[in-house]
């Protein structure tokens, strides 16, 4: 059993006795959860409230009353415990809410292939670039000849798995009609990164 002292200290600010005008078994029941005097400095009010009960020590036994009023101002060792388990749980709660995420991304290898020859590679590549999706960032890209003098556009990018779908992205650059005729993902490599919670800088 145990005293919140910063309580007791604002109950007897205002009252010489926990309970009532006279020392009662609320008095008592609350001295003896106490594991000593207060501090004076910091506890003036309990202090002298203390320095005054302990003086009618030999008559507890005596004293009317009862220690429902006391027990207010005490906590059980049933309570106690419940109450450090709830602030150990929050402090693990706190630590887990700022331990750094793990984002999963790809590393992707995109081939677009045009329709001939003739077609704009350029506007083809400017084309692909131009697709923006959030967690999308595109990267080098380079020119493979496929035969018949037509080449196709190689690209690399790095996604964010959660956010971007290849198979979304693939449409988008199917809408291209007049420069792609297909594309197809030629290598994909997973990679985490790790996000740090902000409030835990």
């Amino acid at each position: 059993m145990s005293v919140d002292l910063t309580k007791l200290e604002a109950h007897l600010a205002t009252r010489s006795y926990v309970e009532g005008y006279t020392p009662s078994q609320a008095d008592v029941h609350v001295f003896k959860a106490l594991s000593g005097s207060p501090d004076s400095a910091a506890a003036p009010h309990a202090a002298r409230w203390y320095r005054h009960i302990q003086s009618y020590e030999t008559e507890f036994g005596s004293l009317p009353g009862s220690s429902r009023a006391g027990e207010a101002l005490t906590t059980s060792e049933d309570a106690e415990a419940e109450r450090i388990k709830a602030e150990r749980v929050a402090e693990y709660a706190a630590k887990k809410a700022n331990k750094p995420k793990t984002i999963a991304k790809s590393v992707v290898t995109l081939e677009v292939k045009p329709w001939d020859d003739e077609t704009d590679m350029k506007a083809l590549e400017e084309s692909v670039r131009s697709v923006e999706m959030e967690g999308l960032v595109w990267g080098a890209s380079k020119l493979v000849p496929i035969g018949y003098g037509i080449r196709k556009l190689q690209i690399t990018l790095v996604v964010e798995d959660e956010l971007v779908s290849l198979d979304d992205l693939q449409e988008k650059i199917a809408e291209f009609e007049d420069y792609v005729q297909s594309s197809d993902v030629a290598a994909m490599q997973s990679k985490r990164s790790y996000l740090i919670a902000l409030d835990s800088v």
